[in-house]
């Protein structure tokens, strides 16, 4: 009698390895928040661990480095700033010392964390951003354009910021008839997904406030539900089924008919929260109150989402935050890392894929996105897409000195002055002052290297001036493409408003 094996589907992910630091490494006494809106409360870059935390008078977090272990002091600085509880913290992908906070105040506040942490409570943020009429919790960055922020709020709107300026560039009220649980940018930043309480998924072009893409009852339960775009276009959903069974669907936005795969969990109560890692394909499913932390490897071939592990602890996870590629150690062949919070402790966990050699493995580690932006902010209002820019995590990375990561500032807001300028939230133009400010700050940058040959010296000033105007063109250029989306916007909403009347 002869037996045939069956085979065994290849991947290098099939043992990954997850292990809680130990209890040195830890961070204790922190006051986790208790608030009920379903978020990670954490969020974590190479530099720094931001924690929402229980306050008394308003909502703060605490920021302490990275590096940080052992007992917090009571004492300890924390950002306070808002008057209401604080729900969403977000680090801005291309600038590791800013943070955002969305909270019940209905405010949004941007933050510049020092190098090194607080060293007294920080109460004043460099930017408010104010155009929510009820609390704010969900934030996302544009995660290839500098300083492009997304919010969404209790009022069913999304708003889109230019942070440099703190202008409000677009704002969408008409796509969602009911509470946002969660938004997520596509890989170029083009598109978001979102999830609504009415169980419809919808894909959003924010630039023209069209909806592209939507299904009805994604998931047929009544409690949240979230979703993420992977980077092959294909998006994610976790939510709860009829019985209030835990799923995870996969699905193709060209045929949103039906779901390309469906994942059954358990009947928990807690909100699947998923972290996807585009350089690894992989997805983690982190559920609040849960003791487990699941993760899934997504494929192109049937039955395109197969369960790899899960990591089990005896204490329940309050939240949690997941580290960027950049923050990894690549010496111990670490994909990623969970900062999990437990009622009073933030507890490191790592997942690694374990190898004999000691060498690079560059089969883990491919090209990832570093904190360099693709675009300026003026260039993606404008119009224009690109992918993040990748960077090589042989060696460990660092980030490179970059004119883009000076602080934020305030700019000319010369298009307030445009008479065809409409009012905020509307597809607002990018400021010309912007692009001229870049070009001049780059013409005010030291010359101690430069030469004072005077016959030299005049070719490199001439440069300059060409430098500035064309920064100047390019700028002008992009004012007249958001302007002509904007006519193009009003003339359809004419048309519309007089096929009613009609």
């Amino acid at each position: 009698m002869s037996f045939r094996r069956g085979v065994v589907r290849q991947s290098k992910f099939r043992h990954v390895f997850a292990q809680a630091w130990k209890a040195e490494h830890c961070i204790d006494d922190v006051r986790v928040s208790r608030v009920t809106w379903d978020t990670g409360l954490c969020a974590v870059n190479p530099k720094f661990i931001a924690v929402i935390i229980e306050s008394s008078g308003g909502g703060a977090f605490l920021v302490v480095p990275i590096s940080k272990s052992g007992r917090i002091d009571q004492a300890c600085p924390t950002v306070c700033g808002h008057a209401g509880p604080v729900l969403d913290i977000q680090w801005s992908p291309h600038d590791d010392n800013i943070i955002a906070s969305a909270s019940e105040d209905c405010t949004v506040k941007v933050w510049q964390i020092p190098d090194g942490g607080l060293t007294s409570p920080m109460t004043e943020p460099i930017v408010n951003l104010e155009g929510h009429s009820k609390r704010v919790g969900v934030l996302a960055w544009h995660p290839t354009a500098f300083n492009i922020l997304l919010t969404a709020g209790c009022d069913n709107v999304i708003c889109v910021w230019n942070v440099g300026t703190g202008e409000l560039v677009y704002q969408l009220g008409d796509s969602h008839p009911d509470l946002i649980y969660s938004v997520g940018w596509n890989k170029d930043g083009s598109a978001v997904c979102t999830v609504c309480k009415d169980k419809a998924l919808r894909v959003i072009d924010p630039r023209r406030g069209t909806v592209l893409k939507m299904k009805e009852k994604v998931h047929d339960g009544t409690r949240p539900m979230r979703a993420v775009f992977l980077s092959d276009g294909k998006i994610l959903t976790t939510g709860f089924s009829r019985m209030s069974e835990r799923q995870m669907a996969l699905w193709d936005p060209n045929d949103l008919s039906e779901p390309m795969a469906v994942q059954e969990m358990d009947t928990s109560n807690g909100v699947l929260l998923p972290f996807y890692d585009p350089d690894t394909n992989m997805v983690y499913l982190c559920g609040k109150g849960d003791c487990t932390i699941r993760y899934f490897e997504v494929t192109d071939e049937s039955p395109y989402v197969h369960f790899l592990s899960l990591y089990s602890s005896k204490e329940p996870q309050r939240g949690a935050g997941f580290l960027s590629k950049r923050g990894v150690d690549v010496n111990k062949c670490e994909i990623a890392r969970f900062y999990k919070l437990h009622e009073r402790k933030v507890e490191p966990i790592s997942m690694t894929v374990p190898r004999k050699s000691d060498l690079f493995q560059g089969d883990l580690y491919p090209d990832t996105a570093g904190s360099e932006p693709a675009l300026l902010a003026e260039e993606w209002i404008a119009g224009q897409d690109a992918p993040p820019l990748l960077v090589s995590l042989s060696g460990g990375y660092a980030a490179p000195p970059s004119k883009h990561r000076d602080p934020l500032r305030s700019k000319p807001k010369l298009v307030s002055q445009d008479p065809w300028a409409g009012p905020p939230g509307n597809a607002a133009a990018p400021t010309s002052g912007s692009a001229a400010k870049e070009a001049e700050d780059e013409a005010r940058a030291p010359v101690a290297a430069r030469e004072t040959d005077g016959n030299r010296e005049r070719p490199k000033r001439e440069d300059e001036l060409l430098n500035e105007l064309l920064a100047e063109m390019k700028a002008l250029r992009a004012v007249v493409l958001a302007q002509s989306q904007r006519i193009e916007l009003l003339e359809r909403q004419l048309a519309r408003i007089e096929d009613e009347d009609v």
